[in-house]
């Protein structure tokens, strides 16, 4: 049976909790255009960049009476879209590389949902491979996600079947100069984030998705309640607070300081006039 690596923590008795989460730098995509074969695909979009917001993280559910010394946690590590859209329109395939005491630990996922899941004891670092469509990016895009299984030691509480311990992080892709084609088929795609174009490019027309019956969103999914709220208004909120927090440090240390200013010129007054 699959058992994960040796880095088990020994405080088996801590709860289970939710993991906070961070936003990472945006990964830039370039596709390149050498093949002259692909010279229909490789007409780019000058000045224009296409980001994809993503989610990628995993859950973890304590096994309970059910535990066993090499099987304690059930987990699914997955990507996913930032509002649980469908990804299958940009990302081609997910390749999970998990431990080397897993059988066959090269997980290949060639549709979404993009996930995987497994049972274990342990924590360690999973590799996630991102490989796009032709017309979107040659190059894969390399994620590194720690498996969560166990909550972190100033969580109080207990463990818990029904509550899990959930890790997540949010990142951006972004493309530099889509491809034309690329453009009219996610241009109004909900998981992708087009800015308003200039007056004078000439966009190509809007594709239609001609598999309309493939939905790899994850909306529905049976883990969605746990799933992280990464909306942008969120992080606008995290940032404003985080600034006001800094601007009122900064005016109690000024205070302070004006403060002994004051105390201490009194002090040269009243001593050189004593």
């Amino acid at each position: 049976m699959p058992q994960s690596s040796s880095t088990k923590k020994q405080e088996p008795d801590q709860p289970e909790d939710n993991v906070p989460a961070s936003k990472s730098q945006r990964n830039k995509m370039v596709k390149s255009s050498d093949d002259g074969d692909k010279k229909n695909l490789a007409k780019k979009l000058k000045e224009l960049e296409i980001s994809v917001p993503i989610v990628y993280g995993n859950v973890a559910f304590w096994l309970g009476k059910k535990a066993s010394e090499y099987q304690s946690h059930k987990w699914t590590v997955y990507v996913r879209g930032a509002t649980n859209e469908d990804l299958g329109a940009v990302v081609k395939r997910a390749i999970f590389q998990l431990h080397s005491s897993f059988n066959n630990p090269t997980r290949v996922v060639d549709s979404p949902p993009f996930e995987l899941s497994e049972c274990g004891w342990g924590e360690f670092e999973i590799v996630i491979t991102l490989q796009f469509h032709n017309d979107v990016c040659e190059k894969p895009l390399h994620l590194y996600h720690h498996l969560k299984l166990y909550p972190e030691e100033e969580s109080g509480g207990s463990l818990s079947t029904k509550k899990p311990v959930v890790a997540e992080s949010y990142d951006e892709v972004v493309f530099a100069e889509p491809s034309e084609a690329f453009f009219a088929r996610v241009q109004n795609h909900p998981a992708v984030i087009v800015p308003r174009l200039p007056a004078a490019l000439n966009a190509p027309p809007p594709v239609e998705d001609s598999d309309k019956r493939r939905r790899g969103d994850t909306k529905d999914h049976p883990l969605a309640q746990w799933f992280t709220n990464f909306s942008e208004a969120d992080e606008l909120l995290k940032l404003a607070a985080a600034r006001q927090q800094v601007s009122v440090i900064a005016l109690k240390s000024y205070t302070h300081l004006l403060v002994n200013l004051i105390s201490y010129d009194l002090f040269i007054f009243f001593h050189l006039n004593d």
